[in-house]
């Protein structure tokens, strides 16, 4: 209701197009149609403030004294340093100017970061690989400054309409899942811009073009049946599809009939290439360095955005030339140049982001995606066989659409649509536009209908606008609903259908045959998962989600408070869900005798604990043994009267093989069916030693790595909850020995505050140890190993405790007595590529490397350890803040030639891949479960 009084209250409507490169905002007021763009206020040099179309989207961090304070006045109030004593951050045109100059310094793309789940994007981590002196802020924070930036200069130029008070549209590209749409509205939040709407860019790229020709709309879409959106923006190429349909009375009816997933590909890849073609010739003027570090990289890629800009124009000169500076004492001296020609734009970016491919020629797969700034961009650059695989998903939709055999997907021809509208800073070029066109031309057998969009830079602005006019009814609007299906995880492969594709917004989908038990004074998670596939799935419809094309969501979380002491533990609900007005899912529980109690439930935001996973070839059907293997389990675990002797209770993984098979062919969705049996019988662990020490052998093994299976996240939770109670039999190092595998098992499912507390208290041992003090147990039986492969398992802890311990570790190396199987632990701490850890945590390159260096020191044939560690330290990831100078990586793979190492362990450091299945094996520790596969992160 508030929000309605407010719209009703507002003077104007304003778009925001937050976009990678640029923001721009357009505006229009109440009773009016003549939509505006609106000229931020911005540092466009140092003392010098200029009013422009596009707020460049990065922010420069300057350092302490750097810049003088009277050069980076704004019309507005703002504080002159932050903590530290450093200078507050330049955003906008100046901030990409300092950027170009010095490196290191830039935050760029933090929009593409908000939608990069293998990071936690509400942690200060960019600039991404910038020295530990320069301030740090996270992808939200950062976007969130832009939007603050924007409503800054908003109220400074309409004093009497505050920006908070008036209708706000944010666009967000189609692909953004729900949590990259949260974390948008958080940004919003923090920019002190709680309540506005969000809009996908493509549709406003083409509100935009419908406000402009909505006088002769009719004969402009008399022709049309399927309109293709394809907005490559700076940091994602967004997918669309548009069904038109003239109705009865000769007016056109617009639905959404489908969107692309999620790519990574945009005007950022373009200079990324440009600036490593570039990289190659500006090395070679510099003796003995073969590539740039991360922020002269970053320095780089801001010089050839300038030159593509400048030669893909249509009056471009030859050739432009790049200067790259030096740093520090050398800023000038270390200058270098070479240049970039028109003819290398051609082959670079026209010929390789756009190559004219046969309509069934689909995107190529590669082991791992291509990360440079630990963004993992996707793997094929040609958008063009993009949109072959795009249109080849939604090909019985445009049949349909376009009337073509009454929708028939037996028909191999690809259905292209007959009308084209292209939309992103990169289409300002002609040459881009005309090959696109000519591609989809070629694959239709005719030329497409090309819409004019006459100014790509600001349409998705002005478009958010029109929107707004749209929802008051003055201008043509697009229906379509809910561009995915969402579902909600159960146990094994299974998933319910909360809301399906195609919902409109603000119409609840209530599950009514569903009840939960909601669980009173704590936390309580679902976990959700979605998908654009055009699959019609019913509301509390179950489905296999290992089968098809799912995209794991954060989870979904509240807690409910008891009212009274007396109150049950649980309450049972229901579940109703909706697209909100807002743009976003909405899920509540609803107590079912009492519909007037509900919840709404609230994404977490941080990143996803369960990281991206998929179950494939798994069985999901219950094992046919399953029950006879609990049966065991209670005689062990059971009531006291079993009378279970100690030598069965030593039997007991011997019968559950019997009974199951082999342990390392028990599956994860088995796995877990008995770890809840064994946590049933917790409390009963105890009553030997015998007794302790397999419940804790067996728990750990069939709940690790603790992670990447629905519900895993609460069922660490519960393990973690004995962690305090510690082990009954504190004299018998067998038992430590499962205590500190346990926990190695089931660390990737750990929070970081658990993980530091584990890590805390095996210093404790320790220290107490060396220090000899006096302690109710024997201190040579704690398991020191088994501590060490603990701690270097603990991904989450900060780099700084890291470093520590590893550096400990290499002191303890030096002595001969120590175990050789330590050097696995270095190589685990150190490793490029974490296992389930944010890819900010990994440890410095250059604190790395002399690691790496006493690993070459070693005799690889007499240390097994030390060919597996120095892989792990030098292997390759593509994102030089965390990849080993080449010169180190090639001694690398010449000693593993010389061993006659694995050719895949090579290939790691040779290149960027994914880890196999036996390489997980050895990261891990040991094999994972049958039918799990972890996507790690980039």
């Amino acid at each position: 209701m508030k929000q309605k009084q407010k719209q009703a209250a507002a003077r104007f409507t304003v778009g925001i197009d937050l976009g990678t490169s640029n923001t721009v905002v357009a505006y229009v007021e109440t009773g009016s149609d003549d939509i505006r763009v609106f000229e931020v206020d911005q540092l466009v040099a140092p003392g010098e403030v200029g009013a422009r179309p596009l707020l460049p989207s990065v922010r420069y961090h300057p350092a302490a004294g750097e810049l003088n304070p009277g050069d980076l006045q704004l019309p507005w109030p703002q504080a002159s340093e932050q903590p530290g004593g450093t200078q507050s951050p330049v955003i906008g045109q100046l901030a990409r100017a300092l950027g170009a100059q010095v490196p290191g310094r830039l935050v760029t793309s933090a929009k593409s970061w908000l939608s990069h789940a293998s990071v936690d994007r509400l942690a200060p981590i960019l600039p991404w690989g910038a020295p530990d002196d320069v301030a740090k802020v996270s992808p939200v924070a950062a976007s969130a400054s832009y939007l603050a930036h924007v409503r800054a200069a908003w109220n400074t130029r309409f004093p009497d309409a505050p920006l908070e008070q008036q209708n706000v549209v944010l666009t967000v590209p189609a692909s953004f899942d729900e949590g990259a749409r949260a974390l948008t509205l958080e940004a919003a939040r923090l920019a002190k811009l709680p309540a506005l709407r969000l809009l996908e860019e493509p549709q406003a790229a083409f509100y935009d073009w419908l406000f402009h020709h909505r006088v002769n709309l009719r004969d402009e879409l008399n022709d049309t049946k399927l309109v293709l959106i394809c907005d490559v923006g700076g940091g994602t190429t967004d997918l669309t599809l548009i069904k038109v349909h003239i109705d009865a009375n000769g007016e056109p009816q617009l639905t959404r009939i489908g969107v692309g997933n999620h790519l990574m590909l945009g005007g950022d890849n373009m200079d990324l290439a440009l600036a490593r073609l570039t990289e190659t010739r500006l090395t070679q003027l510099q003796d003995g360095q073969a590539r740039l570090s991360a922020a002269s990289l970053s320095q780089l890629v801001e010089r050839c955005r300038v030159a593509k800009e400048q030669l893909l124009d249509a009056n471009a000169p030859e050739s432009v030339p790049i200067t790259l500076l030096g740093s520090g004492s050398r800023l000038i001296g270390g200058a270098r140049t070479t240049h970039l020609t028109r003819d290398e734009i051609g082959r670079v970016v026209v010929d390789g982001f756009f190559p004219q491919v046969s309509a069934d020629e689909m995107p190529r797969r590669s082991r791992a995606a291509i990360v440079e700034f630990g963004l993992p961009y996707a793997s094929d650059a040609a958008v063009t066989r993009h949109v072959a695989a795009f249109l080849k998903r939604l090909a019985a939709q445009s049949r349909e659409a376009l009337g073509e055999a009454d929708g028939n997907s037996a028909d191999d021809t690809l259905p292209v649509p007959d009308t084209l509208l292209l939309n992103g800073g990169v289409f300002r070029a002609h040459a881009l536009t005309q090959r696109l066109a000519d591609t989809l031309g070629a694959w239709r057998g005719k030329a497409l209908h090309v819409l004019q969009n006459d100014h790509p830079d600001v349409a998705v602005a002005r478009g958010a606008v029109a929107y707004g006019l749209a929802r008051a009814g003055n201008a043509p609007r697009i229906g379509g609903g809910s561009a995915r299906s969402y579902f909600l995880v159960l146990e094994g492969d299974q998933g319910i259908c909360l809301l399906p594709r195609g919902t409109e917004e603000a119409h609840e989908v209530h599950l009514d045959d569903r009840v939960f038990a909601l669980r009173l004074g704590q936390p309580v998670r679902f976990h959700l998962m979605s998908t654009v596939a055009d699959t019609r799935f019913k509301p509390g419809e179950l489905t296999d989600l290992s089968q098809g094309d799912f995209i794991r969501l954060p989870p979904i979380a509240t807690v409910v408070q008891r009212q009274q002491a007396s109150d049950a533990d649980e309450r049972p609900v229901k579940l109703t869900t909706s697209i909100t007005e807002v743009g976003t899912l909405e899920v509540n529980c609803i107590a079912t005798d009492d519909p007037s109690q509900r919840w709404l439930l609230q994404f977490e935001l941080r990143r996803d604990e369960a990281s991206a996973t998929t179950h494939e070839d798994g069985e999901s059907a219950r094992h046919a043994s399953l029950d006879h293997a609990i049966e065991l389990i209670e005689r062990a675990f059971g009531a006291r009267a079993s009378n279970v002797g100690p030598n069965e209770v030593k039997r007991l993984r011997a019968q559950l093989e019997h009974t199951l098979g082999p342990r390392e062919n028990w599956d994860v969705a088995l796995l877990r069916e008995l770890f809840g049996a064994l946590w049933d019988r917790a409390k009963r662990r105890r009553r030997s030693a015998d007794h302790e020490r397999l419940w804790l052998n067996l728990a750990g093994y069939c709940l690790r790595p603790g992670f990447g299976y629905p519900l895993d996240e609460w069922r660490v939770e519960q393990l973690w909850s004995i962690f305090d109670d510690g082990i009954q039999y504190i004299h018998e190092s067998r038992v430590w020995s499962e205590w500190w595998t346990l926990w190695r098992r089931a660390a990737g499912g750990l929070s970081e505050d658990a993980q530091l507390q584990l890590l805390d208290a095996m210093d404790f041992l320790q220290a107490a140890s060396i220090k000899k003090q006096k302690l109710p147990f024997d201190p040579a039986k704690v398991g020191y190993a088994d501590m060490i492969r603990v701690q270097a398992s603990l991904e989450r802890i900060s780099v700084e405790r890291k470093i520590a311990l590893a550096q400990n570790l290499l002191e303890r190396l030096r002595k001969p007595s120590e175990n050789h199987q330590t050097w696995w632990a270095i190589g685990r701490i150190g490793a490029r590529l974490p296992f389930y850890g944010s890819a900010h945590g990994v440890v410095p390159p250059d604190i790395a490397l002399p690691w790496l260096e006493a690993v070459l020191a070693l005799d690889w044939k007499k240390v097994e350890p030390a060919a597996f560690a120095a892989v792990q330290l030098s292997r390759m990831t593509g994102d030089r803040s965390r990849d080993l100078p080449d010169a180190a990586r090639e001694t690398v793979i010449r000693r593993l030639e010389t061993l006659g190492a694995a050719p895949a362990w090579i290939q790691m450091v040779r290149e960027t891949v994914g880890l196999d299945e036996a390489d997980t094996g050895r990261v891990f520790g040991e094999s994972l479960p049958a039918g799990l596969k972890l996507i790690g992160g980039a």
